[in-house]
């Protein structure tokens, strides 16, 4: 049986920010459920910069179904946690259920990979304070807020919590969260 790594996510994530690490983990030979709020299809977007704009756009991106509803996730059946970023994070911070699975994480000093807006969930259980972290840089006063301190750089490794700014992080993301969670299971 596969070790297991628990993604969750809802609607509006950033596709690439959710299919690459799946895709990513699951070719190392991980077994990756997908929870969001409800089984469901999920319906993704795509994050990106037009010349004119003093943000980014947002356009229409993937589906996924989810594997299980937060409500179903028992976080003892997994090795590790990622969280990817897409304004789902920002709505998703609000669910209990969710809350309980991301503390859990950390009170059992579990791997946890965050990307881009994905800081907005872990902020919301305590997961920030007094660590060193990356994300998009909007949120830097987030962060900060927060009680970490926000480094604009592509990966941030503090202890079992690996950041990374937006997709275009994504190697240097995934090669750090692999090379946490083996160290923490080197079974795999």
């Amino acid at each position: 049986m596969a070790a297991k790594i628990l993604l969750v996510t809802g609607d509006a994530a950033e596709s690439l920010e959710v299919l690459y690490p799946y895709q990513r983990l699951r070719e190392e030979g991980y077994e990756v459920h997908i929870a969001a709020p409800a089984r469901k299809t999920l319906r993704f977007v795509v994050h990106d910069f037009e010349e004119g704009f003093d943000t980014y756009t947002e356009k229409p991106g993937y589906s996924l179904p989810a594997d299980l509803s937060f409500a179903e996730v028992d976080a003892g059946d997994y090795l590790g946690l990622v969280i990817p970023g897409g304004r789902a994070p920002e709505y998703l911070r609000n669910d209990a259920e969710l809350r309980k699975i991301c503390k859990a994480f950390f009170d059992a000093d579990k791997p946890v990979a965050q990307i881009c807006h994905g800081p907005l969930l872990t902020a919301a259980v305590g997961g920030l304070s007094g660590r060193r972290v990356t994300a998009y840089p909007a949120l830097e006063l987030d962060i900060q807020a927060a009680g970490a301190e926000f480094q604009d750089t592509e990966v941030v490794v503090d202890g079992t919590l690996v950041s990374a700014r937006a997709w275009p992080d994504h190697p240097a993301w995934m090669r750090e969260f692999l090379s946490v969670l083996r160290a923490k299971s080197p079974a795999i």
